[in-house]
């Protein structure tokens, strides 16, 4: 997270701390999978240069701050979270006034132009409700908006809110899979008059290649029918224990380092390549990356008015329990928010049993779950509350 807004203008006739001096920790998450290229082989999302992703950035009101990489992501902190990049794989988590679908069609550009991408296969937009949503800006001024956003790209777009919608609750917007070859084109058609011409030199080639590469298209259809293991956890933590906050202020901490080992955040998965910063005079992010392709990132806005924490990973596992008992006790959260993305080739495709088993997780107790079942991914969601004391 950035330093804290001032929001002495916009708010002047309110006397209040809180109106004053305020962030909205609450991340909108972009999510999105491009579909292997049979034109390009040698397709990489990776390919996209430096200075490129700060142009495109700056269209979603933020920067990048730190960059770290190995053999399978790139992963940068940015002033205002995250962004993850994969061979074909994009992440976008950005928190307060950022907004991240501004930076849409310059994406499809880049990775039409320079990663050799031109078909979306799956895309995943989701953010909690936000604390104070009238700060926001087009197109994020509220759920209904940054819908009709994206409706206006896609055919085949759903739009879900699980929770309680007038306490937390938690948004996604998601594609309809599972509907043929001709629903996938139908839904790319925007994509398609963006990059016409680009993209038309492809079909032509397309429609030169015999039979042997007609039977490859067939064996790549029948491959994605079986995906490679894919989840997400995120743990989206409110109402946070001050004197833990205290450790993500420059008062306390003089260094990211320290911040990162005074908290315990270095412990929760261990083997990751850890970047975090500190920001000053309050704040914290981390990126942390493993060999395997693993990332881990967490975002803490400290202040006692309005404090939050993120937590997200696609680690795997068949027992995420023990992971959100590490991540709560170490944050102490009033009250927080799970949600878990599995296919249904990853060990977590039975995340929803487990979590429906968890109805309390040391001093918290379960107060609602969820559970949706997409094409291609089941989806649990879970809120949690502190004991009264």
């Amino acid at each position: 997270m950035a330093e804290s807004e001032d929001l002495s203008n916009s708010s002047s006739n309110s006397s209040s701390r809180e109106d004053m001096h305020f962030f909205e920790g609450v991340e909108k998450l972009l999510e999105i999978w491009f579909e292997p290229s049979t034109a390009c082989k040698n397709a990489d999302l990776r390919k996209i240069p430096r200075p490129m992703w700060d142009a495109l950035l700056k269209t979603v009101r933020c920067e990048i701050i730190s960059f770290t990489r190995n053999d399978q992501i790139d992963a940068y902190v940015l002033s205002e979270s995250s962004m993850f990049v994969s061979k074909r794989r994009w992440i976008l988590k950005t928190c307060g006034t950022t907004t991240p679908l501004q930076c849409f069609e310059p994406l499809l550009r880049l990775a039409a132009e320079i990663a050799g991408y031109t078909e979306i296969e799956d895309l995943f937009y989701s953010r909690k409700n936000y604390k104070r949503p009238e700060l926001q800006v087009s197109p994020h001024r509220g759920f209904d908006e940054e819908v009709a956003f994206l409706d206006s790209f896609f055919d085949d777009g759903r739009a879900y809110s699980l929770g309680a919608i007038n306490r937390d609750c938690w948004h996604l917007y998601t594609l309809s899979r599972g509907g043929g070859g001709s629903k996938i084109l139908k839904r790319n058609n925007h994509l398609h008059q963006l990059m016409e011409q680009h993209h038309s030199q492809q079909l032509q080639q397309q429609q030169q290649e015999d039979d042997d590469v007609q039977q490859l298209d067939a064996q790549l259809i029948e491959a994605s029918m079986q995906p490679d293991p894919d989840q997400t956890i995120e743990i989206l933590m409110t109402d946070l224990d001050p004197s833990v906050m205290a450790i993500f202020t420059k008062d306390v901490c003089t260094t990211a380092k320290e911040a990162t080992q005074k908290s315990g955040i270095h412990r929760l998965l261990p083997g990751m390549v850890i970047d975090d910063y500190l920001f000053d005079p309050c704040g914290y992010s981390m990126n942390g990356i493993s060999k395997n392709g693993c990332y881990m990132t967490i975002h803490i806005t400290p202040e006692r008015e309005f404090s939050y924490v993120s937590f997200e990973s696609n680690v795997a596992s068949s027992d995420y329990g023990e992971l959100i008992k590490r991540v709560t006790r170490t944050f102490q959260p009033g009250k927080f928010i799970v949600t878990v993305f599995a296919n249904k080739t990853s060990i977590a495709a039975n995340a929803n049993r487990e979590i429906e088993h968890l109805g309390t997780i040391d001093q918290w107790k379960r107060r609602d779950i969820q559970y949706s079942r997409f094409a291609s991914y089941d989806l649990t969601y879970a809120q949690y509350c502190k004991y009264p004391s």
